[in-house]
């Protein structure tokens, strides 16, 4: 829930337009100031397109504050950062897997989004065998998940332990067991945290 001492909150979101409304007359003033005056000397010139460039970068300084408080205002990451993916598998599943009919979708408060797998199944430098992937975050919030749909198995859900708004990271995070198993699959057995599921990621 929003606040008003929240940057994203109506109190933000006014505290910027009102600053984007004074810089415009500030603006408006200096010009009209400017153009107004009969006689102007070369000290004249030069102090007024001074203060006319300094005002001008106020205006450009306001308007990107508006901006990024509008789209923190309606949950919109104005960066659009992606997460980078891997998702180890049980061997006997990795035998079997058809990366073409798995579906991973990322799943928030705000949307819903089909994550690109770009590889998969490899092997890792320990023979382990995972599926590579990406999925953009479009939206600011904490509540991410992403639930893994591999044909013949239960649905599994990892949390996403994320900020709102994470910061690019170079590393990837320690893996993380199944948090959730959605339902039986229809055949085979259900997945347990233990049976070798587990996902790493990182913010790129």
């Amino acid at each position: 829930m929003l606040t008003p001492g929240d940057p994203d909150s109506w109190a933000g979101l006014m505290m910027s337009t009102l600053a984007g409304a004074a810089a415009a007359l500030a603006v408006a003033i200096l010009l009209n100031l400017y153009f107004s005056a009969r006689y102007r000397s070369v000290h004249d010139v030069v102090r007024h397109g001074v203060a006319t460039l300094a005002v001008l970068g106020l205006l450009a300084f306001a308007v990107t504050d508006m901006r990024h408080t509008a789209l923190g205002y309606l949950g919109i990451n104005p960066t659009r950062p992606a997460v980078e993916f891997e998702i180890r598998l049980p061997d006997a599943v990795a035998a079997k897997i058809n990366a073409e009919a798995t579906q991973i979708e990322l799943h928030t408060d705000r949307n819903q989004a089909l994550a690109a797998i770009s590889e998969g199944p490899t092997f890792t430098n320990k023979g382990e065998s995972v599926l590579k992937g990406t999925v953009a975050l479009k939206f600011r919030t904490a509540q991410r998940v992403m639930i893994v749909n591999v044909p013949g198995e239960a649905p599994l859900i990892f949390k996403l332990r994320l900020a709102a708004s994470p910061s690019h990271s170079a590393e990837f995070s320690p893996w993380h067991l199944v948090d959730q198993v959605s339902a039986p699959a229809s055949a085979g057995k259900t997945p347990r945290a233990n049976d070798g599921y587990a996902i790493r990621y990182r913010v790129i």
